[in-house]
């Protein structure tokens, strides 16, 4: 059976901000298909935003390319670029403009020119999946900074991409907003089949997250694997600044101890090793 076409494929991408004397993207290669679930991990300064930057064409290399769906990213398919791939960044106060949440979700379908009916439907729909619905007529800057990311998610998903990129989705919020900001993106993903690429430096929240994880580190793609091959590399983790899961960490505290255990990453993984150990 063939392969399908990546959804998004960089190729040799390399970029490098006028200030500055060393490319931030240093010949990237990846591949994305439809339906993953990614998390890009990387330290401070690894690469991480202005990667996610090129995705849909808000920056422009200085070598090599991102194809969206087989095509390279140009001035004349960028429209149709950003209805395949939104992104949320980092700090919605960037990202939301508009006196009201519902006139804020509405401005992307409303600038793809939709009838005012579908984008009334679209408007609706996607608050009700961020759980923001009787929350229309606020104006988002009286809202929690967890309800300011929904209302940002919000705005994206009315878009209906096939590819939501989202820049520390959980960066400054508490454990609870943190958890439900996540439940949304897993939804987004199990339910309405949209891709996730994701980046973070809450390494504990990636395992029982993504179904790969991209190491970056000056530039450079240091490791592209799924989650339990990347966190059971500690030459890989010490180089590019990162560390274990903390549940992970304890398993390794074990072993370290004799006991003849295999290091796990998830609260699950952990469960069934454990109680293998322990029926033994």
């Amino acid at each position: 059976m063939d392969q399908p076409i990546p959804v998004i494929e960089a190729k040799n991408l390399s970029f490098r901000y006028s200030h500055s004397d060393k490319n931030a993207l240093d010949r990237v290669n990846f591949k994305v298909y439809p339906g993953e679930k990614i998390a890009v991990l990387g330290a401070n300064g690894a690469g991480k935003s202005t990667l996610f930057k090129h995705l849909n064409g808000i920056l422009k290399p200085i070598a090599g390319s991102v194809y969206v769906k087989g095509l390279p990213i140009k001035k004349d398919n960028i429209l149709d670029v950003r209805h395949t791939v939104g992104i949320v960044f980092q700090d919605p106060d960037d990202q939301i403009i508009a006196p009201s949440v519902e006139e804020d979700v509405a401005f992307g379908p409303m600038n793809m020119g939709l009838p005012i009916g579908e984008v009334e439907e679209r408007v609706k729909n996607a608050l009700e999946i961020v759980n923001l619905t009787g929350l229309e007529k606020r104006a988002p800057h009286h809202l929690s900074g967890g309800q300011k990311k929904m209302v940002a998610i919000a705005g994206i998903l009315a878009i209906q991409p096939e590819v939501v990129v989202l820049d520390e989705p959980t960066a400054g919020l508490d454990p609870v907003n943190a958890e439900k900001v996540l439940d949304i993106i897993d939804r987004m993903n199990r339910e309405l089949n949209i891709t996730v690429i994701l980046s973070t430096h809450e390494i504990d929240i990636v395992p029982p997250f993504a179904n790969r994880v991209i190491v970056l580190h000056e530039g450079k793609i240091e490791a592209d694997d799924v989650p339990m091959k990347i966190f059971g590399d500690e030459e890989l983790l010490r180089k590019s600044n990162l560390r274990m899961p903390r549940v992970a960490e304890v398993f390794k505290l074990l072993q370290e101890k004799g006991v003849d255990i295999k290091i796990q990453s998830t609260p699950h993984e952990a469960r069934d090793e454990l109680l293998r150990v322990i029926r033994k």
